[in-house]
């Protein structure tokens, strides 16, 4: 279903970051709205962008001063696990 562009989580910039490209705009939505839903149970949203099939998602703590904290590691693997 999805085609991550990047096997792993990398950390830059105080985020994790992870791409994705979809076959189409349905398939990146229907994958946004999942991980929407992973968000509301973590209680930690994400900071993203989406191009048609494309989707960037970056990951920190805005409480920890924007740094990389457990809180985005247990959400980037809830996402990985659904991914």
């Amino acid at each position: 279903m999805t085609t991550p562009n990047t096997n792993t989580w990398q950390e830059k910039d105080n985020a994790l970051y992870k791409s994705y490209k979809f076959a189409d705009f349905s398939a990146a939505f229907a994958f946004m709205t999942r991980v929407a839903l992973l968000a509301e149970k973590h209680d930690h949203h994400p900071r993203w962008t989406n191009t048609y099939n494309k989707l960037e998602i970056w990951l920190n703590t805005h409480d920890a001063g924007d740094t990389v904290t457990d809180k985005d590691r247990k959400l980037a693997e809830a996402i990985d696990e659904i991914s």
